[in-house]
Formats: structure tokens, C-alpha cells, sequence
């Protein structure tokens, strides 16, 4: 039996639906049994997200958001009303992860605004796509040397359908990465490019052995980049699979 850490959805799932009508989709969200959501666009209305939060019982403990720029402030403030412990920048450009010396430009990046946000009582995340696993440097990807470079409260939120497209184990990697993973990003598909994702359970991820191989994991959470179909159909059966696990 797998022990699963609190699941939840990342709104860029249903992003279309959430810009048409934030309280109807983050209250369909709960009901498919979501108690956890992870908000992408904390300054795109704040009030609104606050008000469907309150009325559907949903939480968010972390978000994405660039919290390295010149929003930093502003996100913090956001952030702490929403009740949100940790921000997770959610994409570095590529480029950026082309040299070693690159990567410590970045990790230094990251530093100082973990830092900024330390002031405010908040965590730095980081979330990869595939190309810091791509890069490899001395036989270690780029994410491992980025990892080396940080911080040690800097946490990372790996991203396990990109992990695998960048050509790893992603247990293997877990392993390796340890307890530095605090958050995971939980997709299935074909691991095609451009290709929709799946529902959990209907394409090629090794999510058991994911959830074994992460275990400083405090949420998981479930995420579609794009669907051929109903997505809430598509989380409401990704749901229903981490369920079956732990049974």
C-alpha cells in the first residue's frame, strides 16, 4: 500500500474554465474532492480567489508565482492573506541552464528572493520542466547541480512527467534529490512531445513508485497541460487512482 501525502490540483488545469467563472470552477474542484488547490496567477484577482476559497472549504499552501521580480511584494502579501506558505517559481528561460556557471547565476538569483520572502514568513520553491534535466554537466543533470547551489531552505517542487521527458528515472532521481523535494507535480501521458496528457493511471508514468521514492513529499499535486476531453473528468479519475493506491 502506497502512503500518500495531501493531493492537490495545480489551476492551470482548468485554467479555461477558471477565467470565465473562478467560483463555479473552484467549487466543482471541491467537488470532486479536492481539499487543496495551487493557484497560478495570485495577481489576477486575489479578492475573488479569496471569496471562492472561503465558500468551497479549499485551501492553498503553495502557488506559482515569480516571486524573484518585481511582483516579489506584492505576491508576498497576496500570498499571506490566501494563507499560502510557499511560493514556486514556476519556469527559468532555458537558455539559463546551458553552463555550469549559468546555474549559479541562477541558484544566486533564486538565493535572494528566498531570502526576500524569509523576511515576510514565506518559502522559495522551484518547479523544473524538462531541459534542467536535459543538461547534464560532469554526469549530473543541471536540477542536481542547481540543488547544490541553493540554499538550503530553497525546496523544490519536481515536476515528475517533465523529469521523465528530460530522459530520467524519476524514482532514481527522487532518490538522489532526497528531501529537498518537498512538493511533486503529478501527470501522465505518452511522454510525447506536444501529445495531450492522460489521466493518472492511463499512460507510461510510474506514479506508485514515484510516491514510494518521495518521501519527504508534503503535497502532490495533479496536473494537466492539456486534455483531449473533459478535463474534470480527467482529475476526478486521476483522483480516484491515488485513492486506489492507499486502499
Amino acid at each position: 500500500m502506497t502512503s500518500l501525502p495531501h493531493v492537490g490540483v495545480q489551476l492551470w488545469a482548468v485554467r479555461d474554465t477558471l477565467a470565465t467563472d473562478l467560483p463555479g470552477t473552484i467549487a466543482r474542484l471541491a467537488g470532486l474532492g479536492f481539499a487543496t488547490i495551487e493557484p497560478f496567477d495570485l495577481l489576477a484577482d486575489p479578492a475573488g480567489l479569496a471569496a471562492a476559497m472561503k465558500a468551497s472549504g479549499l485551501r492553498a499552501i503553495t502557488a506559482h508565482a515569480r516571486a524573484t521580480g518585481p511582483d516579489a511584494l506584492a505576491l508576498c502579501e497576496v500570498a499571506t492573506s490566501l494563507g499560502i506558505a510557499t511560493l514556486i517559481v514556476p519556469w527559468t528561460e532555458p537558455e539559463r541552464f546551458a553552463s555550469r556557471e549559468s546555474v549559479r547565476d541562477v541558484a544566486a538569483e533564486l538565493n535572494d528572493g528566498a531570502t526576500e520572502l524569509a523576511a515576510h514568513g514565506l518559502q522559495l520553491g522551484y518547479h523544473n520542466h524538462w531541459f534542467e534535466l536535459e543538461a547534464v554537466f560532469d554526469g549530473r543533470t543541471a536540477l542536481e547541480w542547481l540543488v547544490d547551489d541553493l540554499d538550503p531552505g530553497v525546496v523544490l517542487e519536481l515536476d515528475t512527467y517533465w523529469a521523465a521527458a528530460g530522459g530520467q528515472d524519476v524514482p532514481a532521481l527522487l532518490a538522489r534529490l532526497g528531501d529537498r523535494v518537498r512538493f511533486l507535480h503529478l501527470k501522465d501521458g505518452p511522454l510525447e512531445p506536444r501529445e495531450p496528457h492522460v489521466a493518472l493511471g492511463d499512460g507510461v508514468m510510474p506514479v506508485r513508485a514515484i510516491l514510494d521514492a518521495a518521501t519527504a513529499c508534503e503535497l502532490a499535486v495533479v496536473e494537466l497541460d492539456s486534455f483531449d476531453g473533459d478535463v474534470f473528468t480527467a482529475l476526478a479519475d486521476s483522483l480516484a487512482f491515488l485513492g486506489g493506491m492507499a486502499s
